[in-house]
């Protein structure tokens, strides 16, 4: 005979599992440290890479002044800068990396522990029905 409650919670345990459970079950392989420390760094790079293309993007722009006064500009100034606006954009997006991640890691965590209860639910039908059909 079927058992209605266990339909039902099969098929929700499957449509975690198909949905946004494959992405919970490959984040519960890491520690929450190394997935956030893994992510700010992939931050960081990809914020480099756009600053160094936005960068290029004003150079080539801005290339005949550029070419025009380059005796008289001053380096020091430009490059110091560039340096600051660079760490502060990679301290935006590492510092917002961090929160974003973090709190990405813990509802991925709370949301397989609902998983593994029930589970666990599953199992104790499972174990039950096991039980009436020896007796």
């Amino acid at each position: 005979m079927l058992n209605t409650d266990k339909i039902r919670l099969m098929t929700k345990l499957a449509l975690y599992e198909s949905k946004t459970g494959k992405e919970d079950i490959r984040l519960s392989k890491y520690y929450k440290t190394d997935y956030v420390r893994y992510q700010v760094i992939k931050s960081v790079i990809c914020a480099t890479i756009g600053y160094v293309l936005i960068l290029a993007l004003i150079v080539l722009y801005k290339s005949e002044y550029l070419i025009k006064n380059a005796v008289k500009l001053d380096y020091k100034t430009i490059g110091l800068y560039v340096l600051g606006f660079y760490i502060i954009v990679v301290a935006i997006y590492g510092l917002s990396s961090i929160v974003i991640y973090s709190r990405k890691y813990d509802i991925s965590r709370k949301k397989l522990g609902k998983y593994y209860k029930l589970l666990k639910r599953l199992e104790k039908m499972y174990n039950d029905e096991t039980n009436d059909i020896r007796a």
